[in-house]
């Protein structure tokens, strides 16, 4: 399967999960104050911790692994199993100390409910690197799109029935069982009785360097929660999380994708680097087009956004907003990075590059701390800045191309954007000043910007359009 038919079938489970979390951030941020979110983000710190200990990157060995033997996944389950017990007791021990840190003694049975997840989805991390191997992401988004529905049907329900917080932390649990369920259900391997050392020896020169990224990665991504949490407490962190989220979207629709479809397709063309990095650059092209104008959408129309999406009480996640949604656009470009690395085996080089964005992203946090949650966003954003021009010079190394290439191939995603808002900000604020509702503001400027940005890309980015339409199935010319 290649990696455009990956993609269309990924496309179509983020399409999903974002419209599902749309429904989310619309109806629960209207039952549940920011200091229940605010807790979740806490909660979260931890439980993104332990996730990475979860399978130590041994799944997306599994995936990239040119030879696989029954030793190595009968194995790697096992590990997969032992950590994910581990991990549970771990967090139920640890969890009176994390209370005490973030002063919040809620905080305690929260995490020890929210632990229960680890051993549930290491029984099914093997099946699900054995689906991703073979392409199998029809399979996998009808899973993903089953567990996310139901799961979002138990939080509603639950908060509207006054259970707070653990209408979010259901919504994890539920989620987590069905897709585990599902995922065996699709995949007929089953583990057998077998524990090689020298197997797990052999797969650590790759996942071990993934699971340093990841630490890594981690401290980068959730500094913000750490610091804002203890220092501004947890309604500015709820505030903060939420638009954190908004700023997420592009990242985990159109980069999620592109790195899932690409690794498995790339893994196997290690020797062509040349059909590589062509494959490289049209998805990159491809999330640029869409990422960019979302983005710069999102900035000019993010107060009346945040009114109809979440209502009155988050009031101040615009100003978070405005310094975050030129983040979401960087990251979305700087984590298809990460194919590169891990498809060519240099796991090594992923994790330096990581370890000097999270020296980049931790200060930022510490340093703009000083000045509120608006202060972390906007040294967020330098921060970002400067981790994007190493990420990128790498991975066209790896590619056996260049940085400048990569600039030819992004530059007019940019610039379309650029001309967008500057058409639709005047109509926004003429339309603000004129007293008009938000949701007709939001149409208005919305329905104008997509006009504009689309004769742009249909007139002189030929190539981007071709490649949409083969990822939803349609000819091309």
């Amino acid at each position: 399967m290649s990696a455009m038919s990956n993609a269309r079938w990924l496309t179509l489970s983020q399409a999903s999960r974002i419209i599902l979390q749309l429904i989310s951030l619309t109806i629960l941020s209207r039952l549940l104050p920011p200091s229940e979110y605010g807790l979740l983000a806490m909660a979260t710190v931890a439980t993104n911790f332990a996730f990475l200990l979860r399978d130590m990157g041994t799944g997306a060995a599994v995936v990239q692994k040119e030879n696989l033997t029954e030793q190595t996944t009968s194995t790697v389950f096992w590990l997969n199993m032992a950590m994910g017990l581990g991990l549970t007791l771990a967090l139920v021990l640890a969890s009176p100390f994390l209370a005490a840190y973030f002063r919040i003694d809620r905080l305690a049975p929260v995490l020890c409910l929210l632990s229960i997840v680890f051993p549930i989805t290491s029984a099914s991390a093997v099946h699900q690197s054995l689906v991703e191997r073979r392409s199998g992401f029809k399979t996998l988004a009808r899973i993903e799109i089953v567990s996310s529905v139901v799961g979002l049907t138990v939080a509603i329900t639950l908060a509207y029935l006054g259970y707070g917080v653990y209408s979010l932390v259901w919504n994890s649990l539920i989620s987590a069982a069905l897709s585990s369920t599902q995922l065996w259900l699709a995949s007929p391997w089953r583990p057998k009785k077998i524990w090689s050392v020298p197997e797990l020896r052999s797969l650590w020169g790759f996942s071990g360097n993934l699971t340093g990224f990841n630490f890594i990665n981690f401290f980068a991504r959730n500094a913000d929660s750490m610091v804002i949490g203890r220092v501004l407490g947890s309604v500015q962190l709820g505030i903060y999380g939420q638009a954190y989220k908004v700023m997420m979207f592009p990242l985990q629709s159109m980069s999620y994708v592109a790195g899932r479809a690409l690794f498995p397709v790339m893994s196997r063309q290690q020797a062509e680097r040349d059909k590589m990095a062509h494959l490289y650059f049209r998805a990159l092209a491809m999330i640029a087009t869409l990422t960019a104008p979302m983005m710069a959408g999102l900035w000019v129309l993010r107060e009346p956004f945040v009114a109809i999406a979440l209502g009155k009480q988050w009031a101040q996640v615009p100003i978070v907003l405005a310094w975050l949604a030129p983040v979401g656009f960087l990251q979305s470009l700087i984590s298809t990075t990460g194919s590169v690395f891990m498809s060519t085996g240099r796991t090594d080089l992923m994790m330096r590059l990581g370890l000097l964005g999270s020296v980049l992203q931790v200060s930022s946090f510490f340093i703009g701390v000083n000045w509120g949650i608006e202060g972390v966003a906007a040294c967020y954003l330098i921060a970002n800045i400067l981790n994007g021009l190493p990420h990128f010079y790498y991975a066209t190394r790896e590619l056996h191309t260049t940085l400048a290439a990569l600039l030819r191939v992004i530059w007019q995603p940019v610039m379309f954007s650029m001309v967008m808002v500057a058409v639709i900000y005047p109509l926004f604020n003429v339309l603000s000043n004129g007293g008009q509702a938000p949701l007709t503001i939001l149409i208005a400027v919305t329905v104008t910007g997509v006009v504009i940005y689309g004769a742009l890309t249909m007139m002189f980015s030929k190539a981007v359009v071709q490649s949409c339409k083969q990822m939803i199935g349609m000819k091309a010319g």
